[in-house]
């Protein structure tokens, strides 16, 4: 069982100290080198502070890591965290573009504009609010089974689309009455809001998505080398 396993699965806790390089590698039955390399790792994820002097203490394990860069659907998300989720299909809708989203999206004169508006549950709890407008032009049917399951799927499987890049947003925000409505917000005063703006290998804008999410239960996390 890996270190980080371990501490997912709680066998050992927030704020616990780790032992030291000397007892893990008894432990694990290993080079105190590859022990400090695995160590580096997980200070390099999050899951531990490196404390001169002292060692190192665990920190929070009750937040699921959603990477900021990169594009993936909720579905190969939750898969790839081991996440028990279920999505919940709000609304969706088709219909002309208000004028916030022509000047985002840009739609041909009588194009209309896909409106998806799905409820994420994950481990029980409603802790994520996606609202997804898509281009009919390049979109030209969705149904309520291909939101539920995985749109990107769908997207690149059968329409074969190439979804290259996006451009992405992130803000702290209080809670709208939809995200009241549609959430378990009970205690929480904020939501972080996540507004990417997603291109087609082209480069042609195809789609806008705000994803709206409860904080206490994520981190967004990225990967930064410094060139050089």
């Amino acid at each position: 069982m890996t270190s980080e396993k371990k501490m997912k699965e709680n066998d050992w806790r927030e704020t616990d100290m780790l032992p030291s390089e000397n007892e893990l590698s008894i432990m694990y039955g290993t080079s105190r080198e590859t022990i400090r390399k695995a160590l580096n790792l997980l200070s390099q994820n999050g899951y531990i502070q490196k404390v001169r002097g002292k060692g190192s203490i665990i920190l929070a394990m009750d937040k699921f890591s959603f990477p900021v860069s990169g594009i993936a659907s909720f579905k190969e998300l939750t898969k790839m965290l081991d996440m028990q989720s279920r999505t919940y299909v709000q609304e969706l809708s088709l219909a002309k573009a208000d004028e916030a989203m022509r000047k985002i999206l840009d739609p041909a004169e009588e194009e209309l504009v896909w409106k998806v508006v799905r409820v994420r549950e994950l481990d029980g709890e409603k802790v994520i609010l996606d609202k997804d407008y898509f281009k009919q032009g390049i979109v030209n049917s969705l149904t309520k089974d291909i939101c539920e399951d995985s749109i990107y799927a769908y997207l690149e499987q059968e329409l074969h689309l190439d979804i290259s890049y996006a451009n992405k947003e992130i803000t702290v925000e209080s809670p709208t009455e939809e995200d009241m409505e549609l959430m378990d917000m009970t205690g929480f005063s904020n939501v972080v809001v996540i507004k990417s703006i997603v291109h087609l290998n082209n480069t042609e804008v195809f789609q806008y998505t705000e994803s709206r999410h409860r904080p206490d239960k994520f981190r967004f996390v990225d990967f930064a080398r410094r060139h050089g």
